[in-house]
Formats: structure tokens, C-alpha cells, sequence
């Protein structure tokens, strides 16, 4: 007998679902991202290894690798089946080729290129090429929507060489396997690998945050001193990426808490004394490993003087917080591309869901977000790339801070309700915003939570006015004649000139700065619509707590349009 052939009313015929979001360029579809790259890189640096970087990042290959890697996340391996200690992660092959992948769009160490490790006892200074901060953040963006949680050792080892720099005959030895655009994933002493990438330690069981109430000792192998080789006993709570080729840590030497570059392996080739405890069963970052370890007279150089430990890893933090952000914002984008792409196919009582005026309000809400944080992200990253000048190293001290609590804060919110637009099919592990609304809480924790973004802006306020002075003036520029800017900026100044209350304003007052030197930026660039959005909605007197409010006079529909990736 013949087989029926199928209907549309078949029980198995799939009507009115949108395509799959796959094969999307990162770059390309991303008007806003692209105006901002321009905008703060300059001219001189050419976009198209972004454009094939953000088809890369995009295509179905990526995000089956994405899936992959979260679904099987790595094993620690402790002991052999002798055994004798391991002390290695087990990744799945998708985790690596993710690697690979950004590794070789140069996320990793590429930055430092203009640095010559034969050269740095006498500098660490040379020219580094126009942009090329932002342009990296532009890779770190898409590379994130590719997969975020491989972007933790990505960051962490572009992070390290400032503090590595501190101590130029360490750095000389390391920058060069940083500085390489491949990934070398065996398990073997740095001197006979390729590439290297690099981890951190600051955090211990009693104390957290609280670095001072470290235990973690340092003893000098034979003479005291920074370069010197010291013996680490004691414990991390947290230890990022720990098949590391070596980690930035911090321990107690007689001169106080100190930073050490503690390796894998010693200078003779035997594994070092990192006795990994377990890995921690994280709510996302899944693909990602974060583990516990113990040092057991474990070998590591001191960067830097004793007692100047805070100092000298500061320097990694200050870069990974910009890459906070910046992840935070490439997954705010891609949660919501998803959603204007959901809702330009699926059709609902007649017409697409985005032509639907209570929908569309939505959209362009979550859009004029997106575009808000990237701008500020961007405009961050530009001041990384000109440490030099005043205003640049103003604009980095103190929005540093500033604009990693605003966006990491935001982000999960803005997920949740990309996910609502799917509705459903949001929120099933089939769709990648499930594994998406995992990840964006993570970044606000990691490197400095709310309150300690809020307590460092606390710390320049009053012991840096002269920092504080540079960026009101800059902003005192920027928000022209618009009311809302205006008024919005009136209030800071009333807040800062009140020290009595100023702690227990800080995250107001932080927030507030984030949200007014974003809505300078969107005056200055952004179309009409999408600055008078965010202004009004996020500056104005109106209070709200959900999205899809106070849009009604705006045009919506071109909001929409310029958020949407073309398919």
C-alpha cells in the first residue's frame, strides 16, 4: 500500500516556525556594533577580518560547537590508575576547536604585538597600532555570542601581561607564546609548547572579596625579592581556567600580600605543586572550568615588590573588567537578535509578531538597551587605547567601574526578556537563550561584584577628584541642550557634593553615570529615535521596572529595523 502523502494538517508538518538563527555574520547584521567599532577605532584599521571573523562566530559550525562544549562540560582528573597524582581537566574537542577559533582571531595576545620581549628590561613602552583595543573588543563581542564561557583563559591571558609587564625578565620569557595566534592545548612545560594561556587566584575560602584576610604563604627559595623564586603553600577558593600553562596568584610573603607567577610545571620539567580539589558546578559558564586547588610547595616567581601584590594584579583585573562588559553586551545582542528575528517570521493573528505595536514596543525597548551598552563598551575600550593621554586615563579610571556594573547588571534582565518573545520556545534547551540566561548573571560576579565596582567609583571620588573633574567636564560637553541630559547631570553634580551620604548613594550615583554618559554617546551618534528613546525612558521622571513602557511617541518600527540582522 501507498504511503499518505502529507498534508498541512498533518500531525508531524511544521508550520510557522522561524528559520533557524544559523549563518548569521555577527559583524555585518549588527548596524550598531559597526557604527561603534568605526567610531572609536578610527579609520586606519580595516573591518574585514571582523566581517569574516563575525561570519565565523555566526555560522551553524560555531554554534553546534557552542552547544557542544556546554553539554559536555570537562571532567577533572585527579589521579592516574596508579595513583599518582594528575591534577588535569579533561574539555571536550568542541571546547578546543572554540579556542582555536579565537586564538587565532589574535583574542588571546595579539594585542601585545607591538611588544618585543627582547627589549622590555629597558621598555615595556612602544606604539602599539591605532584601535587596537576596541578592535579586540570587537572580536571578544562576537566571540562571546559564539560560545562566552571559553572567553574566561581568552581574557584572562590577554589580562595578564600588564601585571606581567611589572617584571619584564619573567614577561620576556612568557610574552612571546601569549603574543602567538594559535592554541596549544597539550599538557607539557611552556618551553616546549607553541602557545600559552594564562589563569588567576585571588580569592580564598575566609575571606573572598577581602584579598587581605589571605593565608596563602610565600617563602623565598633562597634570596628574597621581585623576579625571585618563592614556594607557595595554601588554597584558592577560585582558580580560573585550570589547565592554565601558569596563574596569577596572590600569597603572603614577610613583606605582605605579594603576586606570583605560579607555572604548571617547573623550570626542571616536574609538574608544580597545584593539587587540584574539585571543579565547582556553576549555574552557566558551564563549558568554562573554575576550580579549587591547594599549593603544595608549589614554585612561583614574585611580580613585582612584596606587599604590593593589590597593585600589581590590579593591572589584570582593570583589563578583565573591560572584557566583562564587553562580553556582557555581545550577549545582550545576541539574545536579542533572536528575538527580532523570532518575531519578523512568526506570525500571529494575521501579521508578523514584530508589526504587532505592543510587540514592537518591546523590540525597539530591548534594542535601544542593546545599542545604549554597546556604545558605552565601545567608548570604554577607546580609552584603553590611549592610556597616555589625560582625559583617556580619566575616562578609564573611573568608568571602568562605572560601566561594568551598568551593563552586567542589565544584561539578565534584557536575556529574560528576549526569551519571552520566543515565548515557549524560549525557554527550552533546544533554543541557545536557555544557555545564554545562564551565563549573563556571572559576569557581574566575576571581577568585582556590584557593590565593589560601586566602592572602587566610591575610592577615585575621594581620593582622585581630578579624575572625577575630567569626566564631568567631558560630559558637561556631551549632553548639549537636551533637558533630560541636563537635568540628569545637574543631579550627579548635587550627589557628588554631598560626602555625608555619598556611600550610601553609590550605586544610584553609579548607575546614573553609566546611564548619562550612554545617553551622551546615543545623542551624539545614535538616530533620533533610538537617542530620544533612551533618554526619555531611562532619564526622564517616569518610573518603570519592565520594558515595552513609555515608547509610545517614538517610531518604534525603525528602531526595530535597524536592531534586526538581516537573514
Amino acid at each position: 500500500m501507498a504511503e499518505p502523502s502529507k498534508t498541512e494538517s498533518a500531525p508531524d508538518a511544521v508550520l510557522n516556525q522561524s528559520p533557524l538563527f544559523q549563518d548569521i555574520n555577527l559583524f555585518s547584521t549588527d548596524v550598531a556594533m559597526q557604527q561603534a567599532v568605526a567610531r572609536e577605532c578610527g579609520p586606519a584599521r580595516d573591518m574585514e577580518p571582523l566581517s569574516q571573523f563575525g561570519a565565523a562566530c555566526g555560522s551553524k559550525e560555531a554554534g553546534e560547537l557552542g552547544r557542544l562544549a556546554n553539554e559536555n562540560p570537562p571532567k577533572l582528573m585527579t589521579h592516574d590508575s596508579q595513583g599518582q597524582r594528575r591534577d588535569e581537566v579533561e574539555f571536550h574537542p568542541s571546547y578546543h576547536q572554540l579556542m582555536e577559533v579565537s586564538a587565532g582571531q589574535g583574542l588571546k595576545g595579539a594585542l601585545w604585538d607591538h611588544l618585543d620581549p627582547r627589549s622590555l628590561k629597558a621598555s615595556a613602552k612602544s606604539t602599539p597600532p591605532p584601535g587596537g583595543h576596541v578592535y579586540r573588543a570587537a572580536g571578544l563581542y562576537m566571540a562571546a555570542q559564539m560560545e562566552s564561557g571559553h572567553c574566561c583563559p581568552i581574557t584572562m591571558t590577554n589580562a595578564a601581561v600588564p601585571t606581567l609587564l611589572l617584571q619584564p625578565d619573567v614577561a620576556a620569557r612568557w610574552l612571546p607564546k601569549i603574543q602567538a595566534r594559535e592554541y596549544d592545548a597539550r599538557f607539557l612545560p611552556m618551553q616546549e609548547k607553541t602557545s600559552v594561556t594564562l589563569g588567576m587566584g585571588m580569592t580564598e575560602k575566609q575571606g573572598g572579596t577581602d584579598v587581605r584576610q589571605n593565608l596563602t604563604s610565600a617563602t623565598p627559595v633562597s634570596k628574597a625579592g621581585s623576579g625571585a623564586t618563592y614556594t607557595i603553600n595554601g588554597h584558592k577558593w577560585f582558580m580560573s581556567a585550570p589547565m592554565s600553562d601558569a596563574f596569577l596568584v596572590l600569597a603572603q610573603a614577610t613583606g605582605g600580600l605579594s603576586c606570583f607567577l605560579v607555572p604548571r610545571f617547573r623550570d626542571d620539567g616536574a609538574r608544580n605543586g597545584l593539587r587540584f580539589q574539585r571543579l565547582k558546578e556553576k549555574l552557566g559558564n558551564r563549558s568554562n572550568a573554575s576550580s579549587e586547588v591547594e599549593f603544595d610547595n608549589a614554585h612561583g616567581w614574585l611580580i613585582g615588590d612584596e606587599g604590593r601584590g593589590v597593585s600589581s594584579i590590579i593591572e589584570m583585573v582593570t583589563y578583565t573588567r573591560l572584557d566583562c562588559a564587553v562580553s556582557s553586551a555581545g550577549l545582550m545582542r545576541s539574545a536579542v537578535a533572536q528575538a527580532l528575528h523570532h518575531c519578523r517570521f512568526r506570525q500571529t493573528f494575521g501579521k508578523p509578531l514584530a508589526d504587532h505595536v505592543i510587540m514592537q514596543q518591546v523590540l525597539a525597548d530591548l534594542a535601544i538597551e542593546v545599542e545604549a551598552a554597546t556604545s558605552l563598551v565601545f567608548r570604554l575600550a577607546r580609552a584603553f587605547d590611549h592610556t597616555g593621554d589625560t582625559r583617556a586615563h580619566a575616562w578609564r579610571r573611573l568608568m571602568t567601574p562605572i560601566t561594568k556594573y551598568w551593563v552586567c547588571k542589565i544584561a539578565p534582565a534584557v536575556v529574560a526578556e528576549a526569551m519571552e518573545c520566543l515565548g515557549g520556545n524560549g525557554y527550552v534547551e533546544a533554543q541557545p537563550l536557555a544557555r545564554i540566561y545562564r551565563e549573563v548573571p556571572v559576569n557581574a560576579i566575576w571581577e568585582g561584584s556590584g557593590n565593589v565596582m560601586a566602592l572602587d567609583v566610591m575610592r577615585v571620588l575621594q581620593k582622585e577628584p581630578e579624575v572625577v573633574e575630567v569626566v564631568m567636564d567631558e560630559l558637561a560637553q556631551a549632553v548639549g541642550d537636551d533637558t533630560h541630559l541636563k537635568a540628569a547631570y545637574a543631579r550627579i553634580e548635587t550627589c557628588l557634593h554631598e560626602p555625608r551620604t555619598l556611600e550610601i548613594r553609590m550605586r544610584m550615583l553609579v548607575e546614573s553615570l553609566a546611564t548619562l554618559a550612554a545617553g551622551a554617546i546615543l545623542r551624539s551618534h545614535a538616530p533620533d529615535a533610538v537617542a530620544d528613546g533612551f533618554i526619555a525612558t531611562r532619564m526622564g521622571s517616569n518610573m518603570r521596572q519592565t520594558y515595552g513602557q513609555g515608547l509610545e511617541w517614538t517610531d518604534a518600527k525603525s528602531i526595530v529595523d535597524r536592531a534586526t540582522p538581516e537573514f
